[in-house]
């Protein structure tokens, strides 16, 4: 090397170096800061591939390279599904993508979307709701997280082991998978009996006959290979579906408060509405292919006609009322809340 640089003169070598520089986007040599991020789905499901990657590269780049973001999917790190929310308060990890509902009880307002007939098919509408109403109704849950987005599935559909549901009674004495209370309260007032558990343990409860089906959407049905496990996929007419859960990415609030000013902008800038949007719109497409993979496998795709549907709303109403009585122990006014998410809901449902 040293006879091939007797070619260049000093200027050479220091017009290359700026060359160099000005052709490149200067990057940080090493991270300032690398934050850990624990998720629950494996690593090729497509909340990570479509949703946590895509996030953590703008967030990597928009920063020069100054913050690196380590994923551990499969609760790699440790610990079950429930577990994530301790573990980000703790600091144990830095981000999590986690279920609001595993950890019943903690997240009393966040719940009011989840109930029946809130949501129910407009995955970004209902998106947009919750932000609307962050700050007036739930930042009360989230004081110790800097929370990066709250955002729901697409929707909970009925998957059936091996009995068709086109009718209130069909789901009698049946036992459904639910990751939510208000889930379980939901299959009860059905007739059925709920069993609570998070969703990477459904394949085997679904194998080994401990439930006759689920409540999940359509997005998660190929990363489970749910369509080998059931046989029916169970909607309303226009996609309506029976609830849904409630999911948050969420930063440790200590860990948030501790960056430079310029890199909290940077966590600020994909944080909010536009990755709302763009969440909603990610698993609102991935519905498509989960259906898809059940009926290329030879599943039945039922859609209950609006007429039965209003059957299902009766039934489903007193869950409301139910949740209604029981927040407002804690100081929650619950029907004003329903109300206004419902609206949102409505008001965003029309936005195209």
């Amino acid at each position: 090397m040293k006879y091939i640089m007797r070619w260049f003169s000093i200027p050479a070598i220091s017009l290359g170096v700026t060359l160099f520089v000005l052709g490149n986007p200067v990057q940080a040599a090493t991270p300032e800061v690398t934050l850990k991020f624990h998720h629950f789905l494996g690593p090729k499901s497509p909340a990570q591939t479509e949703m946590i990657e895509p996030w953590a590269k703008r967030v990597e780049k928009d920063s020069g390279g100054r913050i690196k973001i380590e994923i551990y999917p499969s609760m790699s790190l440790g610990g079950a599904p429930p577990q994530l929310i301790r573990q980000l308060r703790d600091g144990v990890v830095d981000i999590i993508w986690t279920l609001t509902g595993y950890t019943a009880g903690q997240f009393p307002r966040t719940e009011a979307f989840e109930l029946p007939f809130v949501h129910t098919n407009n995955a970004v509408a209902t998106n947009l709701a919750m932000l609307d109403l962050f700050d007036k109704y739930l930042a009360p849950e989230y004081e110790d997280v800097k929370v990066i987005v709250l955002h729901v599935h697409a929707g909970q559909a009925i998957h059936m082991v091996d009995t068709p549901v086109r009718k209130v009674g069909d789901l009698a004495g049946k036992k459904l998978r639910t990751p939510t209370r208000t889930g379980a309260w939901t299959i009860e007032a059905l007739g059925a009996n709920p069993v609570g558990m998070p969703v990477p343990d459904l394949p085997q409860a679904l194998s080994k006959k401990v439930v006759d089906g689920a409540l999940i959407p359509w997005e998660i049905i190929p990363a489970l290979k749910i369509q080998e496990l059931t046989k029916y996929q169970i909607e309303g007419e226009d996609r309506v579906r029976f609830g849904t859960s409630v999911f948050l990415i969420g930063m440790n609030k200590k860990k948030y408060d501790s960056l430079p000013p310029d890199l909290k902008a940077v966590i600020d800038k994909n944080s909010g509405r536009d990755l709302a949007i763009e969440v909603g719109r990610v698993w609102t497409r991935d519905e498509d292919a989960g259906l898809k993979a059940a009926l290329a496998h030879g599943n039945q795709h039922i859609m209950i006609p609006k007429a039965e549907l209003k059957n299902f709303q009766a039934k489903l109403e007193p869950v409301v009322d139910r949740w209604v009585a029981e927040v407002k122990d804690k100081g929650i006014d619950g029907r004003a809340l329903v109300n206004a998410a419902r609206a949102a809901v409505a008001k965003h449902s029309k936005e195209k």
